[in-house]
């Protein structure tokens, strides 16, 4: 049986291990699920991604700037973890596996019966799939941030963990990745935002 969290930290680490630059304020783990994403008799499926963001990436924006919170204007360095258009993915695959092992099925669907509240504000947790990952990757960013891997190598940084759109889950999952109050002024951006 596949201990996804494990696998995603195995991959991980060695490739944040291999980041240098000066500057780094922030580390994205991006989670993000795509209609046009398919593979086999999945749809919907969900990629992961990480990357960082450097103070001279950002010009050395204001605390709470858009400009240094928002993924839209960060520096799209990513590495792919798991990746729904490759075909032969690692990632993909083990991510497959693990969804099946764990009784996942429906993966990519959406209920849309509930997914506002009575004030029309979005409730759901985006396809199935998706929810189950963000918490899988919020759970090792947690364990990278408390064992001291991100802090012994970059500072007090977060990690924030998020899609295109940051909804409440994502939220969510970055204050949950980030006990040590790391995320704290990403998190007060959000909350203006």
């Amino acid at each position: 049986m596949i201990n996804h969290e494990t696998y995603l930290h195995e991959k991980i680490k060695p490739i944040i291990s291999e980041w240098n630059e000066n500057g780094i304020y922030a580390i994205s783990f991006f989670v993000n699920s795509n209609e046009a994403y398919t593979y086999q008799a999945y749809k919907n499926l969900s990629e992961f991604a990480i990357s960082y963001n450097t103070e001279s990436d950002c010009n050395h924006a204001p605390m709470l700037s858009e400009e240094r919170w928002n993924y839209a204007f960060w520096r799209q360095n990513t590495t792919h973890i798991i990746d729904p258009n490759e075909e032969n993915n690692e990632g993909l695959k083990t991510l497959l596996k693990w969804y099946e092992e764990n009784a996942i099925k429906s993966v990519g669907v959406e209920d849309t019966s509930n997914i506002y509240d009575e004030n029309m504000l979005y409730i759901g947790k985006g396809p199935i799939g998706y929810y189950e990952i963000l918490i899988a990757v919020s759970n090792v960013a947690r364990h990278m941030q408390a064992s001291g891997f991100i802090s012994n190598k970059f500072g007090k940084v977060p990690i924030i963990v998020h899609d295109l759109e940051y909804p409440w889950y994502v939220k969510e999952a970055t204050a949950q990745a980030n006990l040590g109050g790391e995320a704290n002024t990403f998190l007060e951006y959000m909350g203006k935002h």
